[in-house]
């Protein structure tokens, strides 16, 4: 088990943490990409009476939900006959995802195909683009809001056996989108480099050619709530991300922050030996650094209230392999499924009703060791203005 500088709380403070979390403004934080999504009035089951509901029922290709088609086991039926599917972004070790595509396969004989697994969100829209008509484009997306918001006409709506367990302000109404896991932007570090417990302590001279943001904030989650973090820590908050820019551009100026995208070969090397990440991604690594000599630690800094973000999965309308797409979308939302993202760190969003059944893995949520206190969660109009201001003021640094 992995030891962690954060206190675990209670199972009903991470339960809070996922659907009742506030933002840094006192409000109720919206916790998807909610620009897009219709009114609450759109029902929480399949669109009615539309001419697309009907074309798709019964057809597990372009059914809106698993009932629609026949149930689970008869969209997977149609899965296992395409015999793929394919991601991207999905790193093995990324909240737990070489287990969930191993059982995948192994449940529903579906071969994975798992692209391009170090891209960003931009990178998985950019290929979906490019690879389009020719059998090689993602069936399935797994985004940071800021993308998944800017690109919804890309999707196709399914909504899985599953969604009632899902909150409102956590999906979109007819299954365009849905938030699958959280965690908690962290940092990351070889304890050979000394105890690092704050953002503040990232500026050390010390620490020279030695910190790593991960992903360029334009275009990845982790780097851009690593921005709203830094933000936090020195005096902004989610409404002002002037102070964590001009944080990272004193980091930069004095030489302590890489152009360096990390992953796992940059840490494992000491290329990166500290990481600003989430908490889901960076714990991954914990067990296989050890044997290289590597203690790695993952702290979520005493400087600044917690930052969490939700990712989306999501399916492209343009699947080659549409109906193995559908039957992924359904395991990833199963209770096999959000236990092994849980085993990896995250948390998943159906974990309130999970504990309340009773089928949340008790001892993976212990591992996870949340904090105790809400996280501060942009909204999405939060998100917007922040990344107008990213992309008039992030011109110091490359990361790539």
């Amino acid at each position: 088990m992995q030891k962690r500088s954060i206190r675990m709380g209670s199972l009903s403070a991470v339960a809070a943490l996922l659907f009742a979390a506030c933002s840094s403004g006192g409000g109720a934080a919206t916790t998807a990409p909610s620009a897009a999504a219709p009114s609450e009035s759109a029902s929480a089951g399949a669109p009615s009476g539309s001419a697309s509901a009907s074309a798709a029922a019964g057809d597990p290709k372009t059914a809106t939900s698993a009932a629609a088609a026949g149930g689970v086991d008869a969209v997977c039926a149609a899965g296992k006959e395409e015999g793929q599917v394919t991601l991207i972004a999905t790193p093995a070790n990324w909240a737990n995802y070489g287990q969930m595509i191993t059982d995948f396969q192994t449940k529903y004989g579906i071969k994975v195909q798992s692209d391009q697994p170090d891209t960003d969100s931009a990178g998985e829209i950019k290929a979906a683009k490019d690879l389009a008509g020719t059998g090689r484009q993602p069936d399935i997306f797994d985004l940071g809001s800021v993308v998944a918001a800017a690109n919804t006409d890309m999707y196709a709506p399914y909504q899985v056996a599953t969604w009632a367990d899902i909150p409102d302000a956590n999906k979109e109404a007819t299954g365009l989108w849905v938030n699958n896991y959280t965690g908690f932007e962290s940092i990351a570090y070889d304890s050979k480099l000394g105890d690092i417990s704050k953002v503040a302590d990232l500026a050390d001279p010390k620490y020279k050619g030695k910190v790593a943001l991960n992903g360029n904030p334009l275009k990845a989650s982790a780097g851009f709530n690593g921005v709203v973090l830094a933000s936090l820590a020195n005096g902004g908050s989610a409404d002002d991300l002037a102070p964590g820019v001009d944080f990272f551009k004193k980091l930069a100026d004095s030489g302590n922050l890489l152009p360096v995208d990390p992953n796992d070969a940059s840490v494992a090397s000491g290329q990166t030996p500290i990481v600003i990440d989430w908490t889901y991604n960076q714990g991954g690594l914990v067990a296989s650094l050890k044997p290289k000599g590597i203690d790695w630690k993952v702290v979520i800094p005493s400087d600044a209230p917690p930052v969490a973000a939700f990712y989306n999965s999501a399916i492209n309308k343009d699947a080659a392999h549409p109906a193995a797409a559908r039957c992924w979308m359904e395991y990833i939302f199963s209770d096999a499924g959000q236990n092994t993202w849980l085993k990896g760190f995250a948390l998943p969003v159906r974990l309130g009703a999970m504990q309340t059944a009773g089928t949340a893995d008790a001892a993976a949520l212990a591992a996870v060791g949340a904090p105790s206190t809400a996280p501060v969660q942009l909204t999405q109009a939060q998100i917007d203005a922040g990344t107008k201001y990213l992309t008039d003021n992030w011109k110091f640094i490359d990361i790539k």
